[in-house]
């Protein structure tokens, strides 16, 4: 790969100056999103009855400005520096003193993270740009499947396609693995959903599994789609377990499996091939 920049030190640095800003959008797009898409379905059903949609102010990713959900203090460009302001503000609204949620600097800080690793890993080189883009996605996704067990397609199809656009370029695997990666990823999460709603009687697990797994067999491969899958149900079976042990969390309560999805797509991201040639030697 062609390095973008001479020295990988300095690139590094700017990538994790450029993650910080991302983790601040990130947060925005984590809020409203979720939002956007409710007002949409409410719109849709408005019409399908034939009524005419509520008249509402503009909500989108830009606006409205960001306020304190508090008082409605703008926030200010002074108060919207990733992490230092919210270091600065004691994580309190300058206004009013709402607290502000640790959320959003730790959302910065994995934007920084995921930026900064992503270039030490694969230089700064174009593939180092696509796994910062690839995580930056997966980490948005984590926080909207969090609080909404909601994984939309306005993310997780874009990102399908985006690896495969990646792929086309050969960044992470060729071509072929990537497109059998994606139809593979689909259809084993849409297969053990069936299987499970034929065995119990009730969904497992929503569409939005099914979607994401084949972005991530997009960008990786179908060789790693064994690792995410396991890894996942690893995971995510450990602390469902733990939550109900610990903190009497009713097991008939859906758990999120979107998360787990995504840490075993940056664990693959960045182990992946070594661990690919543990079960597929001279693969």
């Amino acid at each position: 790969m062609q390095p973008l920049f001479v020295d990988p030190v300095v690139a590094i640095a700017i990538a994790a100056i450029v993650g910080l800003i991302v983790g601040s959008f990130l947060n925005v797009v984590i809020h409203r999103l979720p939002r956007m898409l409710e007002r949409g379905w409410q719109d849709q059903c408005a019409e399908l009855k034939g009524e005419a949609p509520e008249e509402r102010p503009r909500y989108n990713l830009v606006l409205p400005r960001s306020a304190c959900p508090g008082c409605g203090h703008p926030i200010t460009a002074g108060e919207n520096i990733p992490v230092l302001s919210w270091l600065l503000l004691r994580g309190k609204c300058s206004a009013c003193g709402t607290a502000i949620s640790a959320r959003y600097p730790v959302v910065e800080v994995l934007g920084a993270l995921s930026a900064a690793l992503s270039i030490a890993k694969f230089g700064p080189t174009w593939q180092g740009v696509a796994a910062c883009a690839l995580l930056w996605t997966l980490v948005a996704l984590t926080f909207i499947d969090f609080d909404t067990q909601l994984l939309p397609d306005d993310i997780t199809l874009p990102l399908l396609w985006g690896g495969l656009l990646a792929n086309t370029f050969g960044l992470f695997v060729p071509l072929r693995e990537a497109v059998i990666g994606a139809i593979a990823g689909y259809l084993v999460l849409w297969s053990i959903y069936w299987l499970f709603k034929l065995i119990r009687g009730k969904e497992g697990m929503g569409y939005g599994d099914f979607k994401l797994l084949a972005a991530l067999g997009a960008w990786l491969g179908w060789k790693v789609l064994p690792l995410i899958v396991l890894g996942s149900s690893v995971v995510g079976a450990a602390i469902g377990l733990a939550l109900v042990a610990f903190k009497g969390r009713d097991h008939n309560v859906p758990l999120a499996f979107g998360p787990y999805l995504a840490i075993a797509g940056m664990i693959a991201l960045f182990f992946g091939p070594a661990l690919v040639r543990v079960y597929f030697p001279g693969g």
